[in-house]
């Protein structure tokens, strides 16, 4: 049985996913990584990750859609490291869907990623967290609040998981704590965005800039490791975002 702490990250070979990996790993995690098809991006994180501490890194390529692999995932990591400290629940689906075009498949799909994944893979991990009086932290969105024009089926799942943290906070109290955090802007989007939009999304943040993906990974850490007395909260990471019209 590993000697340090051991967390499941979903979604963690790129973006705020390493972030979150990389952060943990330095607070004295292992960790298990899932990732689905950024290959090249998860074995240069785990490269990284494992020169810094031989031994600490299993990756797991898996689809979280499919249900039946969610209970693996988390006995892989069992397994492996012999017992599990935290679930973080990272990977996430963004997809249009303006309202008179929504179709059966892009509702299967948010929800699977964004509600039904996490709330199976912690189905599976209660048991072991109990074990280890652990916790786990959902990455949510201010959007699960506030709707976003074009996204109502994303802005839905998101908030059925602001729901999950709250109701998981009671099953699971007093011996695991669950959590999320609900960034703002972070990252641009990959496609890029029109600068107008950034102007405009920027002049509606009170702090003037985007956030970067360490200060989400940071508010993660904490939750998990120094929040002792925190469960069922929402914590936004927004620059002041939703303080605006």
């Amino acid at each position: 049985m590993s000697s340090r702490p051991v967390a499941l990250v979903t979604g963690a070979a790129r973006r705020i996913g390493a972030a979150i990996a990389r952060r943990l790993h330095a607070d004295g995690y292992d960790l298990a990584v899932q990732y689905r098809g950024s290959t090249a991006a998860m074995q240069a994180l785990v490269a990284e990750l494992e020169g810094a501490r031989a031994g600490s890194v299993l990756a797991l390529q898996a689809e979280l859609a499919e249900c039946d692999r969610l209970p693996e995932l988390v006995a892989q990591a069992v397994g492996r490291f012999g017992r599990l400290d935290a679930l973080v629940n990272n990977a996430s689906s963004f997809v249009p869907t303006p309202f008179g075009q929504v179709t059966p498949a892009q509702w299967e799909l948010l929800f699977a990623a964004n509600a039904r994944a996490p709330l199976f893979l912690a189905q599976a991990a209660a048991p072991h967290l109990r074990a280890t009086r652990g916790a786990i932290v959902n990455l949510a969105d201010i959007y699960a609040e506030r709707p976003l024009r074009d996204h109502v089926v994303y802005g839905m799942s998101k908030a059925a998981l602001v729901h999950m943290t709250r109701a998981l906070a009671l099953e699971l109290a007093p011996e695991v704590r669950v959590n999320a955090v609900a960034p703002g802007a972070i990252l641009w989007p990959e496609g890029g965005k029109d600068e107008a939009a950034k102007a405009a999304m920027l002049a509606r943040t009170p702090l003037g800039r985007i956030g970067t993906p360490e200060e989400i990974a940071e508010a993660v850490r904490w939750l998990l490791r120094d929040a002792g007395y925190v469960t069922g909260h929402i914590l936004r990471v927004d620059g002041g975002r939703m303080l605006e019209a």
